[in-house]
């Protein structure tokens, strides 16, 4: 029997070695922005590098390395010089002269691998691991005869099809129009001069028309979001009193792993980037006294397009508003430092440095001997630890509730008999190490926050 199923679309992907990059970081790079296009259903084929002092201004690369990769997509390498420059608010010309090659960066090194292999296949999408302007994308377009896409691009493809949640659906797509909007091109070259209700305005160009309608639509979208945001505000302001951890990190550190290992909860456990964008918020298991609650929070990753940040910034609100941050790592990936650098950053840009965390450098199981002796030494302060492994899990189980503890302090709390319905509210709040009764009622000895303490005061006064 004939196998009819459709290989998935090829794509090459393309990188410009910067000064200052090193060739572990550029690899590094290029194999994270493999594991985003496969995210997005593509297979990578081919890649090609360049080292350059800058993007070309034209088509990111130089004319050499241009018809190099139009040899892969089967383009012709040249972008057409007769191309009609374009008018557009927010956009730059589509055709700019090219700047001269750097013959000594261009070419790979005397006992250097070719920047690309040959390809399976030709590739009809090109993935650019920079963030791109609309004309650069045109120009590469033009001379390769594919569809082009930078990393932010793919980052905001791939949210947009793995948000699920109405909060994460409306986040995404404002940040997709925010992306799209520059990215509007002209189909045609006439203008009406008619105006109208719901018509262009007097000169208004086909390509104006549809940016004011991405305007109006995210316009809209920002007052849903608001209406959106203002309940989940309400929710967590209800969860404010109660204790609270952030899962946060890197995206497929195994935050959600960890997640599922303290709550028992049924998450999404995918080897994918960004196989979680909505919050879930769980008890941790088995409960304790008063409750802890863990949040699993959206992965973050480098270059993280800017519009996505303040899109799911009420998703990161999550951990501001968090009691105790668990910073997760893959220990086992070569990259580990710069992802905490990058989950430090992002977390820098809402305002939660300040909030109390913990390191926590997982998948140890992935780790020989040496490897983890030297993180030991790197990170003293952190908890070395497989979310796989049951002892490390009652481990990290057991360090959240002593943080919780140290800040506690005991009391003793009456409950007469004519509030006894208040009982359960206490064994909410604290836990109860002693109880006697007598003709006043209950006598409570517990240990609770400060803050909780205060609130069962409050209620047994009124």
């Amino acid at each position: 029997m004939t196998d009819t199923t459709l290989p998935p679309p090829a794509a090459v992907l393309v990188a410009v070695q910067l000064p200052g990059v090193g060739d572990a970081e550029l690899a590094s790079g290029l194999d994270e922005l493999a594991r985003l296009v496969k995210t997005l259903g593509l297979e990578t084929v081919a890649t090609l590098t360049q080292r350059r002092s800058s993007l070309a201004a034209a088509a990111v690369l130089g004319k050499g390395k241009l018809v190099e990769l139009a040899r892969l997509t089967g383009g012709t390498g040249v972008i057409p010089s007769g191309a009609k420059p374009r008018k557009g608010r927010g956009e730059d010309s589509p055709v700019e002269p090219e700047e001269p090659d750097e013959p000594d960066e261009a070419e790979a090194a005397p006992g250097e691998e070719p920047s690309s292999a040959p390809a399976a296949r030709l590739a009809t999408m090109v993935v650019v691991d920079h963030e791109i302007t609309p004309s650069q994308a045109r120009n590469l377009e033009r001379a390769t005869g594919a569809q082009v896409l930078d990393r932010a691009g793919v980052i905001v493809e791939i949210f947009h099809r793995h948000a699920r949640s109405r909060e994460a659906r409306l986040q995404v797509e404002l940040a997709r129009l925010s992306y799209v909007a520059p990215r509007l091109r002209e189909t045609g070259g006439s203008e009406r001069q008619r105006g109208g209700i719901g018509g262009r305005g007097a000169g208004e160009s086909e390509v104006e028309l549809d940016r004011r309608k991405v305007r109006d639509r995210m316009a809209a979208l920002r007052q849903e979001l608001e209406a959106v945001q203002r309940e989940q505000q309400n929710r967590r302001t209800l969860r404010r009193e109660q204790l609270r951890v952030a899962l946060v990190g890197y995206t497929n550190a195994g935050k959600s792993s960890l997640m599922r290992a303290l709550t028992g909860s049924e998450v999404l456990i995918a080897d994918k980037l960004f196989a979680t964008l909505d919050t879930t918020v769980r008890a941790l298991q088995p409960e304790v006294h008063p409750r802890v609650l863990v949040s699993d929070t959206v992965g973050f990753i480098k270059k993280l397009p800017h519009d996505l940040v303040a899109s799911f910034r009420s998703t990161l609100d999550e951990a501001l508003e968090a009691s105790l941050l668990l910073y997760v790592v893959d220990a086992a990936d070569p990259m580990h430092r710069e992802q905490l650098a990058t989950t430090r950053a992002v977390l820098a840009e809402i305002g939660a440095t300040e909030v109390p965390s913990l390191l926590l450098l997982n998948k140890a199981d992935r780790l020989s001997g040496e490897q983890r002796q030297a993180l030991r030494g790197e990170y003293p302060e952190a908890l070395l630890l497989s979310a796989k492994a049951s002892a490390d899990v009652s481990s990290l189980r057991e360090s959240i509730v002593a943080f919780f503890e140290a800040s506690m302090v005991e009391a003793e709390l009456l409950v007469p008999y004519g509030k006894q319905g208040l009982l359960g509210k206490v064994h909410e709040e604290a836990r109860v190490l002693s109880e006697q009764y007598d003709e006043e009622g209950a006598h409570l000895r517990v240990r609770a926050p400060p803050a909780g303490l205060e609130r069962l005061r409050l209620l047994l006064a009124t």
